[in-house]
């Protein structure tokens, strides 16, 4: 796979001569900070929904009866590239920062991108709150230059304007100059607290949405999707995209629709969702509104014929090929590294799971590498209330390694000796139990981004035809040399076996 940060600290770009990405910034930009308040307070929906009861399910009911209004298939399914023999396509999640973390990826995405049908976005289209006033630095200027059409589904983020922004970009509904309200259902106070204080979506005009669309208005790019769930028979292979609203649960009559297309159409198919099935050590199978069946259950059944599922979210990259007893292999993987603030891999317990081990698992950074970059924002930032934290980068791998008891991924020099000082600062920054780290809870690292290398971003580029899936994880390092060569960090192939079945190799 040639240089990658698996081989060597410049292929994980430290220490490098920055790219050009800065210079793709719209002028006058200003850095999404998790830290101010009045940005947190636009995302309240998400907190709002956990304890006041979330209307996802009936409001995306309401959505998707208008669509089917609109649009005679009821499969939702796109059929543009159906005829084609073989297909390539861009899979990223996690995307509409509009700062340095996304548009760091913008040149390497661009290289990857020749030849393409299509891009895939995962979820969180746009940060903090999905407003369709948001969408011109945080999707259209970022993937101007992209040539072909772009689909998505909504993650969390995209449903905390109740979908109106998402809607009014991917499926031209509209509702831009008088937005969708959400529902107020359940008991008095419930309802009584949600007046108060639930977030309604902003509003904007047609001219506005017009003017954004512009910026990727050649006709090439224009891309009219029938729902926020949806269907791409890409030819070769089926994509079947969920919205998994912001709780991670799908609502019944999308299962139902979930389950008739997987059982109807004989081609092998990857699911793609802004909530992974397995991430950072764990399974969430994703549950089914109003039953005991849950998503990963129809993925896994076998005359379904699905051979990986792609999720977002978590923002870095990991890869679980899940052995099931029937003998198949399902490619589990966390894509989430499109453009907002790294969350750390080094909080990821040593795996050891049902049909996978430590052995066969990977992520993106690599756990020591993870670990350094973190420790040395903790120590910027924080320094000053908690003392000396930042992590040599070759000692953070070597501790890496002891705490797991796995042996390092990347050779280290025989003359790395872990310093005291260094062991006094992994007490503070590593978790003490899983999800808890010691200064500050772990996700907190997504409020202390950074914006110079490395950036440890990435995206998939997958390549099918009749016969092989390849699937390849680049890094956007932020690195000069790498924004024309990006770094492969993964990849994986199927093969059409004689039995019909797909190989993992």
């Amino acid at each position: 796979m040639g240089d990658s940060s698996r081989t060597s600290r410049a292929g994980a770009g430290w220490d490098c001569e920055p790219g050009d990405f800065k210079s793709l910034l719209p002028h006058g930009h200003t850095p999404l900070s998790w830290v101010r308040p009045a940005l947190l307070f636009r995302a309240r929906n998400d907190w709002l929904a956990r304890s006041l009861g979330d209307p996802t399910n009936s409001e995306r009911r309401r959505w998707v009866a208008g669509q089917l209004a609109r649009h005679a298939d009821p499969d939702f399914m796109i059929r543009d590239f159906a005829d084609r023999p073989n297909t390539s396509f861009l899979v990223l999640a996690d995307t509409g920062e509009g700062d340095a973390s996304q548009y760091c990826l913008v040149p390497g995405l661009l290289q990857k991108a020749q030849d393409t049908a299509f891009m895939f976005i995962n979820g969180d289209v746009v940060y903090p709150s999905g407003d369709a006033v948001d969408y011109a630095d945080r999707f259209y200027r970022a993937y101007k230059d992209y040539p072909g059409p772009i689909f998505a589904v909504p993650g969390n983020h995209d449903w905390y304007d109740g979908l109106n922004g998402f809607m009014s970009h991917f499926c031209d509904a509209r509702v831009r100059e008088n937005p969708r309200r959400a529902e107020n259902t359940g008991a008095l106070w419930q309802r009584a607290v949600r007046r108060l204080v639930w977030r309604n979506p902003s509003t904007t005009s047609e001219r506005k949405i017009e003017d954004m669309q512009a910026i990727r208005g050649r006709p090439e790019q224009r891309a009219l999707q029938p729902g926020p769930y949806l269907a791409i028979d890409t030819g070769p292979l089926l994509l079947v995209a969920i919205d998994t609203g912001v709780l991670g649960d799908i609502d019944r009559d999308q299962g139902e629709w979930l389950r008739r297309l997987s059982g109807t159409v004989s081609k092998p198919k990857i699911l793609l969702t802004a909530k992974p099935f397995y991430v950072e050590g764990a399974r969430h199978p994703g549950m089914i509104e109003d039953g005991k069946e849950t998503v990963d259950d129809i993925v896994r059944a076998p005359e379904n014929g699905y051979i990986a599922a792609i999720g977002g979210d978590i923002h870095h990259y990991e890869r679980y090929p899940v052995s099931l007893e029937d003998g198949r292999v399902i490619q589990y993987i966390v894509n989430g590294g499109g453009g907002a603030g790294m969350q750390g891999t080094h909080k990821i317990p040593r795996i050891d799971l049902p049909g996978v081990k430590e052995a066969d698992f990977r992520c993106y950074p690599l756990r020591g590498d993870s670990l350094s970059r973190v420790s040395e924002m903790y120590e910027r930032r924080l320094g000053w209330l908690f003392g000396k934290l930042a992590i040599p980068l070759d000692q953070a791998a070597a501790l890496m390694a002891e705490y797991l008891d796995v042996p390092p991924v990347r050779p280290l020099g025989a003359d790395v000796v872990v310093t005291p000082e260094a062991r006094r600062a992994f007490k503070k920054v590593i978790p003490s139990r899983r999800r808890l780290p010691g200064p500050v809870r772990e996700y907190l690292t997504q409020f202390l981004d950074w914006n110079d290398p490395p950036m440890f971003k990435s995206f998939l580029r997958i390549d099918a035809s009749t016969e092989e899936i390849h699937i390849r994880c680049f890094a956007a390092t932020g690195c000069r040399k790498h924004e024309q060569n990006p770094p492969v960090e993964d990849a994986v192939k199927a093969s059409r076996s004689s039995d019909g079945n797909w190989r993992w190799s």
